[in-house]
């Protein structure tokens, strides 16, 4: 079990790496979730749109503290240059954000449509969107950022 995990240890550091990134991601999400709807009353839905601003900014929050952790920790540097390595990080999270957004469409407009009640906390409908999205995105930007960005 000790070598397999030392043999995927970018796996693991990866997937810890995503973990905080969602939980940064998850958190601020809700914050803004709460928040910009009290300055910009569309937010809720803007034309058939729900939480856009709150997705943009939350997924943006992730996104930064993503970068940073996957350079200190995650993959090796040096195939392309800090700025070219950063645009291609930004521009694959980007296109990443882009489907993050339509997953969580689908999943709040069409699959979570009640609570979940966990006993010590309750998650909404856009929590567990949010939630799902993360996943379904993180496993194409593993892949990406690996054989693309860094060095493997």
């Amino acid at each position: 079990m000790k070598q397999l995990l030392l043999k995927q240890k970018q796996v693991l550091f990866f997937i810890i790496a995503g973990g905080l990134s969602a939980i940064v991601e998850i958190g601020s999400f809700k914050l803004f979730s709460v928040y910009i709807p009290n300055l910009f009353t569309l937010e809720k839905d803007f034309y058939g749109i729900h939480f856009p601003l709150s997705n943009i900014f939350s997924t943006f929050c992730g996104i930064i503290f993503n970068y940073f952790l996957s350079i200190w920790f995650v993959f090796e540097r040096g195939k392309h240059s800090k700025r070219k390595e950063f645009a291609y990080f930004m521009f694959i999270s980007f296109l990443s954000t882009l489907l993050s957004l339509l997953f969580f469409q689908i999943f709040f407009r069409y699959v979570f449509k009640d609570n979940i009640d966990l006993i010590i906390y309750t998650l909404s409908p856009e929590i567990i969107s949010k939630i799902s999205a993360i996943i379904l995105v993180s496993i194409l930007n593993y892949s990406v950022k690996k054989n693309v960005i860094f060095n493997g």
